[in-house]
């Protein structure tokens, strides 16, 4: 039986992060892409974990092995819900979310929100487009940049996860987990926490890669979706 994988979009963009990985899962795993509240599709609902909660139970398949994936605000996100729905998983993948998102783990996200406050969603944006376009290819990150930048969510997102979300919301997850990581990502720091909270939790690190690990490296990421979509299948 095919596994079926759930992909869950980081802060202030939309399910077009995933344009990179689309190509290469298509055909080898069954694939959803999710809009969180308050991004792209969505972009008029407001963000709470339990709406998240309700949307991700709307897109997930039923009579398939399901793989939630979710990369930085949507591992956090992923995280809830496997807390909540453990049992409607078959396993969980937390990309780029190794933090606790406390302290100098929500240090950074407090310094985004403060810096769009300051400059507007029009400036954050050509900003956004300009250092986007320096990083990577037009091939690659063109589709992303189409799917549009969603900034009135994120003080509301990430208020939501500094106050709810934990590792230890993984204790009572049995499912197959793995942590996945680029490894110039500052998120990386926090794995141990999370590997106390949920020791059956596999890490991997891919390399030449930062918090953006799907954008950075597109095929290795996609291959360690696949590989742990195998492990998922095969047990």
């Amino acid at each position: 039986m095919e596994v079926h994988l759930v992909l869950i979009h980081g802060s202030r963009l939309a399910s077009s992060q995933w344009a990179p990985q689309v190509p290469l899962l298509r055909g080898h795993v069954g694939l959803t892409l999710v809009d969180l509240p308050g991004h792209g599709t969505r972009e008029r609902e407001a963000f709470t974990l339990e709406r998240c909660v309700e949307v991700i139970d709307e897109a997930l398949p039923t009579g398939v092995p399901v793989v939630l994936v979710g990369h930085s605000l949507g591992g956090y996100v992923a995280m809830a819900y496997a807390a909540r729905r453990a049992e409607a998983l078959s396993g969980l993948v937390l990309a780029d979310a190794s933090a606790t998102p406390t302290g100098p783990g929500a240090a950074i996200y407090r310094g985004v929100a403060a810096l769009t406050d300051r400059l507007g969603p029009e400036r954050m944006t050509r900003v956004n487009d300009r250092v986007l376009r320096r990083l990577y290819p037009p091939e690659r990150i063109e589709p992303v940049i189409a799917g549009g930048y969603y900034f009135a969510a994120t003080p509301a997102a990430w208020r939501e996860v500094m106050t709810h979300c934990r590792p230890a919301m993984l204790r009572h997850v049995s499912c197959p987990v793995l942590l996945l990581n680029g490894r110039f990502d500052q998120f990386r720091l926090g794995t141990r926490a999370f590997l106390r909270a949920c020791p059956q939790a596999r890490v991997e690190v891919i390399p030449r890669a930062g918090h953006l690990a799907n954008l950075d490296q597109p095929e290795a990421f996609a291959q360690a979706l696949l590989h742990f979509a195998d492990s998922v299948q095969r047990a």
